[in-house]
């Protein structure tokens, strides 16, 4: 794999990796973002921070908000498969920014992206609510990613109240003991603000995850709604989404 560019800024190491048209970032070491046009689906992680945009029928995920961007993976999938009006996605770290514009290729037409601290920015955001928001705040440390943002009570109420009244939530948690950990399960007035929740996992993967929806839903209706997307119901693609999926 080439390293198309690299880049050391503050004591920490960035670089852009490649083969073919695939495209890599790393961060002091830690994998965080895959993209190949023609072959979005990478058969990882974030893949399955796209999948919970499928509880909800064809057309009805308008505006999608994505904390933590990287370089901008999910965004392409989302823009691909589910055709959001509205794309926005913060992220604080600007390099990383830099390399989803340059590397990763999101540009205006495709996202607006923010360089900001995700909490402070969704605190003193009064726009639209969201139909599906994708939490996924992450940092380094020793070299192993961790989770940016406690999952605690007053972080659920925050991306609660900038979610629609039919929206989902969607947030990476680095294994089942963090979920667990999280405040929908240790608070009941978390859990009553939402109708279903599933958690979804890759075998190769130790990350969960979780998808917490204000409707009701299935994993079979998210199958359908699978097996009906274009470019997504193929035999090739499935055979890609080697996932698990299982009501929380």
């Amino acid at each position: 794999m080439a390293i198309l560019w690299k880049k050391q800024l503050d004591g920490t190491s960035y670089e852009v990796r490649s083969a073919g048209r695939t495209r890599r970032l790393y961060t002091d070491g830690v994998f965080h973002s895959q993209y190949n046009p023609v072959q979005p689906l990478a058969g990882g992680i974030w893949d399955l921070l796209l999948l919970p945009a499928l509880f909800s029928a064809p057309g009805q995920v308008k505006r999608v908000l994505v904390l933590g961007v990287g370089g901008g993976t999910v965004i392409h999938q989302l823009q691909r498969y589910i055709a959001p009006e509205k794309i926005v996605g913060v992220e604080l770290n600007p390099v990383h920014l830099h390399v989803a514009r340059s590397f990763f290729f999101i540009d205006k037409s495709v996202a607006e992206l923010h360089q900001a601290d995700a909490t402070k920015w969704l605190a003193e955001y009064r726009g639209p609510k969201f139909d599906l928001i994708i939490e996924d705040l992450f940092g380094e440390k020793n070299g192993e990613p961790v989770r940016a943002v406690f999952a605690s009570v007053e972080w659920f109420a925050l991306l609660n109240k900038n979610l629609a009244r039919q929206g989902t939530l969607v947030m990476n948690f680095i294994g089942s003991n963090e979920l667990r950990r999280c405040a929908y399960f240790t608070d009941e007035t978390t859990e009553q603000h939402f109708k279903s929740a599933f958690q979804f996992t890759l075998p190769m993967y130790d990350n969960v995850i979780a998808a917490f929806l204000k409707q009701h839903s299935s994993s079979e209706q998210l199958r359908a709604y699978l097996r009906a997307t274009p470019g997504l119901g193929s035999k090739t693609s499935l055979a890609k989404l080697k996932y698990h999926i299982r009501r929380i």
